[in-house]
């Protein structure tokens, strides 16, 4: 992987606590599969799919924060809806959107 390329997560439809910790497995995966060393820490997560906004996926990013945290990257997200961004906002993640 090019270490200027950012790695690219996709949230789409309705998120569910069971999903949460499968997305952040994927993120791990890949995340541990880039060069980490190389510069390779940007991760973009791009939620304009999500259906419904709530706080199944709110927990979602906020989890796949906290992995892409502990494995030395950072999350920026792209594509956030009014009421995603409102919910963030009220749990104090709002500096992530």
């Amino acid at each position: 992987m090019d270490a200027t390329q950012p790695i690219i997560v996709r949230i789409a439809g309705r998120v569910s606590p069971v999903d949460v910790p499968r997305l952040c497995e994927e993120l791990s995966a890949r995340l541990l599969g880039a060069d980490v060393a190389a510069g390779v820490r940007e991760v973009i997560c791009d939620v304009g799919g999500i259906t419904d906004a709530n706080l199944a996926a709110v927990n979602a990013v906020a989890c796949l924060q906290l992995t892409a945290r502990r494995l030395g990257g950072r999350i920026r997200l792209r594509n956030t809806g009014p009421e995603l961004r409102a919910l963030l906002d009220l749990v104090g993640l709002g500096e992530v959107a």
